[in-house]
């Protein structure tokens, strides 16, 4: 846990990137209505009824063109951040606009009922080195970041909401990692993404018998306007519902529901992409789904040549995410980023969302800053002009999700090329180990059989190994892709005509 002066140490490192501390507020003395939270959803639907205008990110000089160093430099002072002084359980700091982070969002606290807006005052922070000018007016702010306020407990970070629809939540112990977004539109489009916005925020005043942080967002971009309601509540993982109604300006085909990111650089399937000294480099090492027939299914990810896109159909899924597995810093042997404390973040859709499918977007990478890694939920059907359409969904930021496979899981994927590359001089390896207490012993019957699957491509020579514990078997075999540019990969363990495992999948791209 953090002591409170060192809430203001907390810099780049600390939040995994490009995020500073920072941040105060004074409220106008002027009281509005009362809050209604139906009035973000009438807002939206107001926004959605006029053509989308881009709020001015103009910023003063002494902010406009600031380095990531300096940025970290702006401090937040302990007297201003909000609740600091209550025990409410959370405590709220507005975070300073500047670097990567010029666009504003509207900052609104609700306390008794009644919402009163956040007035940017620089008297509130400390700006390190930097000599701002002494007549700065109101700028507004970047984002929040929450932190927890516990009885007799020190406070610490534990999401932050900054950059366009972006946040991003840890664990208790962990470090900032992969980020999640309001809404992803037109991913991997040929004319280019859609990035929306959160133009206002509205922060409910929690109570520590609550035990949860209440905020409510305005969306807003090109295409969609929407209304988001986030509960947070903090523990050993990290919950965050989110409730959202999009309104459709135009018809859009391709959006991502409870969309995620996360860097993947090299890992034991992939070492030949990248030369480095680290074994390891990534903040999840695989997309986890469990799909609407109950099927586990585990897909590593990788950092391909191309761009790649795959799509798992389903209907009505019960989760999905990107999950960090490796938590052994020898896996990593990074002293500054601690890959192994990055954390997986699970998705479970409240209420039937239909057909569609989950989809995985690989993008290449050539550095370990770049969240290269994007799945979201994928409807069939897309938002019609003029439609309203709500979504539902849970998130756990944590160690591992609350659901796991009652199947032997995935515990290493491996690849590299055949030795001697085979006849033709194609052919690649690959080692699948499973591992879990479902599985037989040498001595029980029936035996487990690996089913090993391509198509395209041929599977030849395949291989299994099973640990003298019994609890672990290894699938060792190669692929023979032939003049094919990629191969889809399929394996799981069954005895007697049971699943034991759950299923790996995966594409071989050269």
């Amino acid at each position: 846990m953090y002591k409170r002066r060192d809430v203001l140490k907390l810099g780049v490192a600390g939040l995994a990137g490009a995020v500073a501390t920072g941040g105060a507020a004074a409220q106008e003395a002027t009281p509005t209505p009362p809050f209604d939270p139906a009035r973000v959803v009438d807002a939206a639907r107001a926004l959605a009824a006029k053509p989308f205008k881009a709020p001015n990110a103009d910023l003063p000089d002494a902010f406009a063109n600031l380095t990531l160093e300096q940025y970290a430099a702006i401090q937040n002072r302990p007297s201003a951040l909000l609740w600091a002084a209550e025990n409410l359980g959370f405590v709220i700091d507005p975070l300073h606009r500047g670097y990567l982070y010029a666009a504003p969002i509207r900052l609104n606290v609700i306390e008794g009922g009644v919402a009163r807006r956040l007035v940017y005052a620089a008297s509130d922070f400390d700006f390190g080195p930097l000599k701002p000018p002494a007549d700065i007016k109101d700028i507004g702010f970047s984002g929040f970041r929450v932190l927890i306020n516990p009885p007799g407990g020190e406070l610490a970070p534990v999401a932050i909401f900054q950059g366009a629809s972006f946040y991003r939540a840890i664990a208790q112990g962990q470090a900032f990692g992969m980020r999640a977004r309001g809404l992803a539109l037109k991913v991997a489009d040929p004319k280019g993404e859609e990035i929306p916005i959160f133009r206002e925020a509205w922060i409910e005043q929690p109570t520590l018998a609550q035990g949860a942080l209440v905020v409510h967002a305005l969306l807003d971009s090109e295409s969609v306007a929407g209304a988001y309601r986030f509960t947070l509540r903090a523990g050993d993982a990290t919950i965050i519902d989110t409730e959202c109604t999009l309104f459709a300006r135009v018809a859009v085909d391709n959006i991502g529901v409870a969309p995620m990111a996360a860097t993947y650089l090299a890992g034991p399937l992939d070492r030949r992409r990248i030369d480095d000294v680290r074994p390891s480099v990534h903040e999840a090492n695989g997309l986890q789904i469990l799909n609407g027939r109950d099927e586990w299914i585990w897909r590593p990810v990788s950092n391909r040549e191309t761009l790649q896109t795959s799509a798992f159909v389903d209907s009505n899924p019960r989760g999905f995410g990107f999950l960090q597995r490796d938590r052994e810093f020898a896996r990593y042997m990074d002293d500054d980023n601690h890959w192994e404390n990055r954390p997986s973040l699970w998705v479970e859709p409240i209420g039937d969302w239909g057909a569609g499918a989950v989809t995985l977007i690989e993008v290449p990478s050539d550095s370990d800053v770049n969240q290269n890694m994007l799945a979201y939920w994928r409807p069939n059907v897309g938002l019609a002009a003029g439609s309203e359409t709500a979504f539902a969904y849970r998130q756990f930021w944590c160690w591992s999700p609350p659901a796991s496979p009652p199947l032997a899981k995935v515990t290493q994927s491996r690849g590299g090329k055949t030795p001697g590359g085979g006849p033709n001089g194609k052919r690649r390896r690959f080692l699948v180990e499973f591992r879990g207490d479902i599985l037989p012993r040498d001595d029980q019957s029936p035996e487990i059989t690996a089913n090993v699957g391509a198509g395209p491509g041929a599977i030849v020579a395949t291989r299994k190994i099973t640990s003298a514990d019994g609890k672990t078997c290894r699938v060792l075999f190669d692929l023979d892709p032939g003049a094919e540019p990629l191969c889809e990969m399929r394996v799981y363990l069954e005895s007697g005509g049971k699943r034991l495992s759950e299923i790996w999948l995966y594409r071989w791209t050269p």
